[in-house]
């Protein structure tokens, strides 16, 4: 066996598509490592008398070979790559010194030392692998690998490690669910996005923290919808995104909740396809279950709700242009969340009621959720009413009806 000094390890990436790679050891930490390596398209052969689940798994759908047995000399004959990770230090020894004569490169889960190769701590991104080894007078320090590999990589998603020269920004737009207004709570992908923009369109209820972040040469477009107040008509939006699109730029549309729920993504998707330009659209995470969740309300609960149901609020049950079965709803044993509903809950609780829903039945608007405004409000579809209009429950404001209200009462507020 080698003598080892404190010079460091040389960093390279082995290319392993088709190439033999001996697993020595079905337990932890083959099962850690064994999907990065099948992955990288290496020939796999496990060898030991037992192994995880998953591990066998892996083996039962073809993507490794396993035989059953322990090791034996000769077993990394013509192999390129070596994990030597049992429990049992002999055959440990046995492995890694058939791999030195062999000339293997081995990683070696008990005794790193004795090892000729260290595995990084990895993460990816976009492309990008990120490896990190780090070593101390003392031997290697793999905790602080695998902190300093998720800054990295953390850096890479949400784009502040991005550098402008490097960013490949094509024209076009995407449609970025920012989620529920917490500024965390956007997707990784939507906020990388955000972060290689050229221009941003932004609704009200998007999380407006995140344009803060924004360099200074990204133009920012208002496309606030206030209730009753200016707007930015929906065509205007549209003419918007084509018009910085196929100027060249790289347009997101900064939207509340997901696209799709109550949106208009999808009327902004068609501008876009009519006109040719490429539209990628960014899933958020819907303030329907979201905001109730953030409150302590699951929308389902084992034995309490099998179902619930999203609808808008923004016209009257008695409105001819409402498209909501309000009759149907009431007959409903499940929860309904209603979004864009402060101002006719009054007449929403009348309607459910007048088709048969118990008046008793419990009701809870949250305002601002996820924000450091959030606020709740209970009552039932009696009270309701009177309750939104005593309180000045303003919008945004999600409504959740039905039993599920009381369940985690004063787990969250």
């Amino acid at each position: 066996m080698a003598e080892y000094d404190d010079h460091p390890a040389y960093p390279v990436g082995l290319r392993l598509t088709g190439r033999r790679v001996v697993v020595v050891g079905g337990g932890q930490v083959a099962q850690r490592r064994l999907p990065a390596l099948i992955a990288a398209g290496a020939d796999i052969t496990l060898i030991s008398p037992s192994a995880t689940p998953s591990v066998e798994a892996m083996a039962d759908t073809g993507e490794i070979h396993w035989e059953r047995r322990r090791y034996q000399d000769g077993d990394l004959a013509d192999t390129w790559y070596a994990l030597i990770a049992t429990t049992d230090t002999a055959a440990n020894d046995a492995a890694s010194a058939e791999a030195e004569r062999t000339r293997t490169w081995c990683v070696r889960s008990d005794d790193a030392e004795a090892a000729t190769a260290w595995t990084p701590a990895t993460g990816r991104s976009e492309g990008i692998t990120v490896a990190v080894l780090t070593t101390t007078s003392h031997g290697r320090d793999p905790r602080h690998s695998a902190a300093v590999r998720d800054a990295i990589v953390e850096g890479l998603r949400d784009g502040t490690l991005a550098a402008p020269y490097h960013r490949t920004r094509a024209p076009g737009v995407a449609l970025v669910g920012g989620g529920p207004g917490d500024p965390d709570l956007i997707t990784v992908r939507g906020r990388r996005l955000l972060a290689e923009a050229d221009v941003v369109i932004a609704d009200r209820l998007g999380p407006r923290d995140l344009l803060d972040e924004l360099p200074p040469h990204v133009e920012v477009i208002d496309a606030a919808k206030i209730p009753y107040g200016r707007y930015m008509a929906q065509e205007a939006i549209n003419q918007a995104l084509i018009d910085h699109a196929k100027a060249g730029k790289a347009v997101v549309r900064l939207k509340g909740g997901d696209p799709y729920v109550f949106g208009r993504g999808m009327e902004e998707a068609q501008a876009l396809a009519a006109e040719g330009i490429p539209c990628t659209v960014v899933p958020g995470i819907s303030s329907t279950i979201s905001v109730p969740g953030a409150a302590g309300i699951p929308v389902t609960h084992r034995g309490v709700a099998h179902e619930f149901t999203v609808v808008s609020g923004h016209v009257a049950p008695d409105d001819p242009r409402s498209l909501v079965d309000w009759e149907a709803l009431a007959r409903l044993r499940g929860t309904l969340v209603l979004l864009m509903a402060v101002d006719k809950i009054g007449a929403i609780a009348q309607a459910l009621v007048a088709h048969g829903k118990s008046p008793d039945t419990p009701v809870a608007l949250v305002q601002e959720g996820t924000t450091a405004a959030q606020r709740r409000v209970d009552a039932t579809l009696a009270t309701v009413g009177e309750r939104a209009a005593a309180e000045d429950v303003r919008p945004p404001a999600v409504i959740v009806i039905g039993e599920v209200v009381t369940v985690g009462a004063g787990l969250a507020g």
